[in-house]
């Protein structure tokens, strides 16, 4: 399944039906009175998320979408049928823009949750309700009123508790299928995971937490370098971040100079991304070594920026029993807290 994140479409909302000019023509009456029927309203035009949804390829190739029209009224006081309405479904986490103003229209971070985009068209009135006592045949009737059109952004963004970040090839897809369910795409060149994965990872006591593997950020993410620009805005609903640091990785110069890359990134993207709460995970551990980077001077360095780590080896094993606990009470905390 091709993955999407962002669409933009048309929605438009259907007419309503006009009123009905009409009289009773019945034997034996001979001066039937009006009975036109009201027009019935145009379809309108809803939005509701889904968790069985986790992309908007739906709308990579059908860009419109349009409510039907209400019928026009008849005779013998019969209102036209209301027409028919049009339900966009949207994963959950889909943000929705008007595309001319920028405007936030909907935020549907529940399942099932629902809400109106654009209302049908009102039913004219028919000529039944134009009787009066000096006009007991009333010729008029009233057309059904225009539906509204509208061009809209849907723009997803993943909700999921915790967010794995780190430059590409720090083993973030590794680790996700370590600690969760997923089996993400894993090989040795940067660039492997080009979509963000999602991973669920349950403790003993069949609690769970969402997971989301963020791709390849990179320096000039927020500017639109490499692919990470593409996903910094899944970063924004996550609780908080697993920040992956390469042991292999070789600073020219500073020992956390991988960490203040990306940090510099979210930064610059905005939307707080940087400061949201982080727990450092030292990876390839069993491939440490001499010529490495200095693992007490990383050490020293997290401290007194106060912030917490673990090392780690995705790929054997070693320590992600410690980091899954560790997870789970960091959860465990900030709900407490929040």
């Amino acid at each position: 399944m091709t993955f999407l994140d962002e669409a933009v479409v048309t929605v438009r909302s259907g007419d309503g039906g006009n009123g009905c000019i009409s009289f009773r023509r019945e034997k034996y009456v001979p001066k039937g009175g009006p009975d036109g029927g009201d027009g019935g309203d145009g379809g309108s035009v809803r939005v509701k998320a889904s968790e069985r949804l986790y992309t908007l390829t739906d709308y990579r190739s059908k860009r419109v979408f349009k409510a039907g029209n209400g019928e026009p009224g008849k005779g013998k006081n019969r209102s036209g049928k209301k027409g028919r309405d049009v339900c966009l479904e949207v994963p959950v986490g889909t943000l929705i823009q008007d595309e001319k103003t920028g405007e936030a229209l909907a935020d549907l971070i529940r399942n099932e949750e629902e809400m109106a985009l654009l209302e049908g068209g009102r039913g004219g009135k028919g000529n039944q309700h134009f009787a009066t006592a000096t006009n007991r045949a009333p010729r008029i009737a009233r057309p059904g009123l225009p539906g509204s059109e509208r061009r809209i952004r849907l723009i997803l963004k993943f909700l999921a508790d915790i967010g794995l970040i780190g430059l590409p090839n720090a083993g973030k897809s590794t680790l996700l299928s370590r600690l969760t369910t997923a089996r993400p795409r894993v090989d040795s060149y940067p660039f492997t995971t080009l979509v963000p994965n999602l991973g669920i990872m349950t403790d003993d006591d069949e609690k769970a937490l969402v997971m989301a593997d963020i791709p390849g950020l990179i320096e000039g993410a927020s500017q639109g370098k490499g692919l990470g620009h593409q996903f910094l805005k899944h970063i924004e609903r996550t609780t908080f971040l697993v920040h992956l640091l390469d042991m292999t990785y070789q600073p020219e110069a500073d020992v956390l100079e991988d960490y203040h890359t990306l940090m510099r990134e979210m930064r610059s993207y905005g939307a707080a991304l940087d400061r949201k709460p982080q727990l450092v995970v030292l990876n390839k551990m069993d491939l440490y070594g001499p010529g490495h980077r200095d693992l007490r001077a990383l050490e020293g360095a997290l401290n007194r920026l106060k912030v917490p780590f673990l090392p780690v080896s995705a790929l054997t094993g070693e320590g992600v029993g410690s980091l899954k606990r560790t997870l789970f009470d960091m959860m465990r905390q900030f709900r407490e807290t929040s």
